[in-house]
């Protein structure tokens, strides 16, 4: 599966989340969306949905997609 990333700001949270957490990085934001949807903020519940995402590909260490 490949992962489009929206913005610098979304890589910026990964990186943030996985230099804080590590191997729970994609755990943290996966509590984090749900937070937000517990909130009702739809906005934040997609985009942390996004990170998590991110942070899966970050950490695979096989290539996904078409390699050049």
């Amino acid at each position: 599966m490949q992962t489009y990333i929206a913005s610098r700001a979304a890589l910026d949270d990964a990186c943030q989340l996985i230099d804080r957490f590590g191997d729970n990085a994609a755990f943290e934001a996966a509590v984090r969306a749900e937070g937000a949807r517990d909130r009702g903020n739809v906005l934040r519940f997609c985009h942390w949905r996004q990170i998590e995402r991110v942070i899966v590909t970050l950490a695979s260490a096989e290539p996904d997609g078409t390699v050049h």
